[in-house]
């Protein structure tokens, strides 16, 4: 409970750092975690709600931003050492000539960055970042998806996007998600970005995942794909071992920056 002068709890405090740390957190996880009941961990999130601190959906705790996604240009700030060193990695799978497809998001967009190092490249994406990093430079080719433009991150989407990426077959296609769990595999936050990662994922010969370890046993609302369908995950440390132990048994190699 919060103090009678409106000051929070120790446990209250600790519980609203995790989950500023984490975006969000399952109410099972926090009530193992600080060893206490899951109804405890409901009366104290019940409280910081009322304050406004926390939201709590369908038995995860999330900050008020974290049930969407952030503002692209704010998502871009958050771990972002982390996202460099995915993308470096990452680029360390393509050469010269390749081609790449990408899909929307802050990660992809630092990595487009780290793919001025190559040349001749073959981009297919759809969003308007990437798109202008790396059209009309080192001889690449850029062919970007068009639908209605996302105002958040300037991406296309939509059923028009989706059939124009379908008519390729990439060497490489590689996605962002907004969380990945153990239970339910790879998650995005919205329904139009997780359909048109799954299309991009059926189109490459080799199928990436780029993820910090932020989005670890983290549970957005829409699935991604089921594990056996992306061969590689490019992230900056080890998954837990729940989810080590998914990976592994889905033939998923992990690629720690």
């Amino acid at each position: 409970m919060t103090n009678h002068d409106g000051k929070l709890s120790a446990r209250q405090s600790e519980l609203l750092r995790a989950v500023r740390e984490r975006g969000s957190a399952a109410v099972a996880e926090l009530a193992r975690e600080f060893n206490v009941s899951q109804e405890t961990i409901r009366r104290d999130v019940k409280n910081l709600a009322a304050d406004g601190q926390v939201l709590k959906r369908h038995g995860l705790v999330a900050l008020p931003y974290a049930v969407g996604e952030a503002p692209f240009e704010r998502r871009l700030r958050e771990n972002a050492e982390a996202k460099r060193a995915i993308a470096r990695r990452a680029a360390e799978l393509v050469q010269d000539g390749d081609s790449v497809m990408l899909d929307t998001g802050t990660t992809t967009s630092i990595f487009a960055r780290e793919l001025l190092k190559r040349a001749n490249l073959t981009i297919i994406t759809n969003s308007s970042d990437i798109a202008r990093t790396l059209a009309t430079v080192n001889g690449n080719r850029v062919y970007m998806a068009g639908g209605e433009l996302n105002g958040d991150n300037g991406a296309a989407f939509g059923p028009s996007a989706i059939n124009f990426v379908a008519q390729f077959r990439a060497k490489h296609a590689m996605v962002t998600i907004a969380a990945l769990n153990a239970e339910l595999g790879p998650m995005d936050s919205h329904l139009a970005e997780a359909e048109f990662a799954r299309m991009m994922l059926s189109r490459g010969e080799s199928r990436t995942i780029l993820t910090d370890c932020s989005k670890f046993d983290r549970i957005a609302l829409i699935k991604v794909c089921e594990f056996e369908e992306f061969d590689r995950l490019v992230t900056d440390a080890s998954p837990p071992p729940d989810l080590a132990g998914r990976l592994a048994e889905a033939g998923v190699t992990v690629d720690v920056a």
